[in-house]
């Protein structure tokens, strides 16, 4: 496990403010280009249609000042109108071919590249370990996954091919107005370059505030999330207002990043409107004196003043393309950071079918403390041993650490002493995937995905039978309500489960773990929120699941707990005390009498209120 992740410094997503562009950081950056490789052949053939056209469009500009000449009669090559507008037709039909195939070829090498890399996404963050998902907030991932790779298909999409076109249409322009009129052309040359750095230097304001304003989006659908997930929660405590005012914070800090952001390209805008224009008409105004002393025709004056604002057009154009594809390497940045992390478990498609082992457990002088919490020992020494087929259960105050041996058992977290073994063998030694496919979960809160019940259930054992879907649900005692439904298993239970009972969603889980057919199983206080009606029925059906596995229970009513194998008393961190109900129940000032005793008193306060 040393090596299959990364230090949860590294794991955290880090919003903070990047270097300096820079050419190490650009190379870096283009990293995302390795998944335009697999289409390169599309691509090659789209540069190459987009050169042809690009070229195109260049042959037909010269076409207006021709036909200028032509009417004029000072046309050298005695051309008739006619016959200027027939290739002028045949010319753009052949652009509107080569237009056509291009956009194809662009399409797919866009949308297939950006698809291979969600999915490369999704696959490394549901591969990477739980200690990722402390530290980072749902709606900064989603937000990465959305719109930071939004920005990204924008430019494979479009901006790439544009800037391509435009820095092609800008380089043969130039070549063709040197050849037309050298003097003019060296003068432009001189007066271009400025205003090319003038571009630059507002690009990289542009680029920072664009970064800042996408941080800030992000930002605002961390809140969205979060109050939609919780609300319930928000609605109980009335804090709509709450909710709103976070909301409209982030929102009215997002104005204020765009707002400044769009001071900066207006600036731009005016820089290029009064510098490259100013340069255009003053080249133009240059033109003008050479056609009033006869050294140049009127159709090379339309030419020249054509190709001079297409150049202007083309520096404006990839001054703007330029910038977009700079301010999206902070987006590329941020999904490197994600792509980079070394996953926890390699998904595989067919896993092969796992050998049977022996269930026992053994901790063996467990010494554990949080990531975020290295100094605050939560487990201190911890030893105990579970024989293959025991139920036992983990009692104990809240903080008293027996969440976290379930955590520790399914290898969410590294410990930082002693052993953990299962069947005599450390648990760092089985492979991951492996591992933890010999165990099954039932929670205290079962969040159900928003599909059919028949999904919910198969999500134990995705491949099993609609047979063994039916007798797991009939194990679990959730078969009657599930045949009352009119879709029966095909009954849409809502986002995370909102349409069943606390007790239906319960049974559910159960299913989903009888299905699974684990030798290790976890209760985590699988009936601790429901009443006592939906308990007893739910412990039934957990009879059944326990039946012939290792159980582990984490309790919060002790009176659920009595007919166990053992029960350890945690506090602390600590084994303070372990056995059966009645030995423990027969301590005086015992850890677990106690215990039972603030349960009783507080059980008989509820009932006399």
């Amino acid at each position: 496990m040393a090596n299959e992740t990364k230090s949860l410094d590294d794991s955290k997503i880090k919003s903070d403010p990047k270097p300096k562009m820079s050419w190490e950081r650009l190379k870096s950056s283009m990293y995302v280009f390795k998944y335009i490789k697999p289409y390169k052949w599309q691509f090659i053939i789209g540069l190459i249609l987009l050169s042809l056209s690009s070229g195109i469009f260049l042959l037909l500009t010269p076409m207006s000042g021709k036909m200028v000449d032509i009417a004029l009669g000072r046309d050298k090559m005695n051309m008739s109108l006619n016959s200027a507008g027939l290739i002028l037709i045949l010319i753009l039909i052949l652009q509107s071919v080569i237009s056509y195939f291009r956009i194809q070829l662009t399409a797919m090498v866009s949308e297939k590249s950006i698809a291979d890399l969600r999915k490369d996404l999704f696959h490394n963050l549901i591969s990477l370990p739980f200690t990722f998902y402390e530290k980072s907030r749902v709606g900064e991932i989603s937000s990465r996954l959305a719109s930071d790779v939004d920005q990204l298909y924008g430019v494979f999409s479009i901006t790439l091919y544009e800037f391509i076109r435009q820095l092609t249409i800008l380089i043969g322009a130039v070549i063709i107005l040197i050849v037309m009129t050298p003097k003019l052309s060296l003068i432009m040359l001189a007066i271009f370059p400025v205003i090319v750095l003038g571009a630059m230097f507002f690009g990289r304001f542009i680029r920072k505030e664009a970064k800042m304003r996408q941080e800030e989006l992000a930002n605002t659908n961390v809140i969205v999330d979060e109050t939609l997930q919780a609300i319930f929660t928000v609605k109980s405590y009335t804090n709509e207002a709450f909710e709103y005012n976070r909301y409209e914070h982030k929102i009215n800090n997002l104005v204020k990043v765009a707002i400044k952001l769009s001071r900066f390209r207006a600036l731009f805008g005016t820089y290029i409107i009064f510098a490259l224009f100013g340069a255009l008409f003053f080249i133009i105004w240059l033109g003008a004196t050479e056609v009033q002393s006869g050294a140049m025709t009127p159709g090379t004056l339309v030419n020249m003043f054509i190709f001079t604002a297409t150049i202007g057009v083309s520096i404006a154009s990839l001054g703007n393309f330029y910038t977009q594809l700079i301010s999206v390497l902070g987006g590329t940045e941020r999904l490197k950071e994600i792509l980079h992390l070394t996953p926890e478990v390699k998904i595989q498609e067919n896993l092969n079918s796992l050998a049977p082992i022996k269930a026992d457990i053994d901790f063996d002088q467990v010494e554990f403390a949080y990531p975020s919490r290295p100094d605050m020992m939560v487990m201190k020494k911890m030893t105990f041993h579970i024989d293959a087929g025991q139920k036992i259960a983990l009692v104990g105050a809240s903080g008293a650490g027996k969440s976290t041996i379930a955590q520790l058992l399914l290898r969410f977290y590294e410990i930082q002493g002693g052993e953990i073994k299962i069947n005599n063998k450390n648990i760092k030694d089985f492979e991951i995937t492996d591992y933890r496919r010999y165990f099954g979960i039932v929670p205290q809160e079962v969040l159900l995905f928003g599909g059919t019940i028949k999904e919910n259930i198969l999500y134990g054992k995705p491949k099993a039978t609609e047979e063994e879907v039916i007798e797991a649900a009939k194990k679990s005692n959730s078969w009657e309500f599930i045949s009352s439904f009119p879709d029966k298993l095909e009954t849409i239970v809502g986002e995370r489960g909102i349409k069943l009972s606390g007790g239906q969603k319960q049974r559910i889980a159960i299913a989903r773990a009888i299905l699974r057919n684990p030798a290790i199983l976890i209760l985590d206080e699988a009936t601790s929120a429901l009443d006592a009606e939906s308990e007893k029925v739910v412990q039934d059906a957990l009879k059944n699941l326990m039946e012939g596995r290792t159980s582990v229970i984490i309790a919060h009513r002790l009176s659920t707990i009595k007919d166990v194998d053992c029960i350890y008393v945690l506090d602390k961190g600590i084994m303070v005390e372990s056995g059966k109900h009645e030995q423990l129940a027969a301590k005086t000032n015992g850890a677990y009498s106690n215990l039972a005793r603030l349960q009783f008193e507080s059980n008989r306060e509820l009932q006399l209120n």
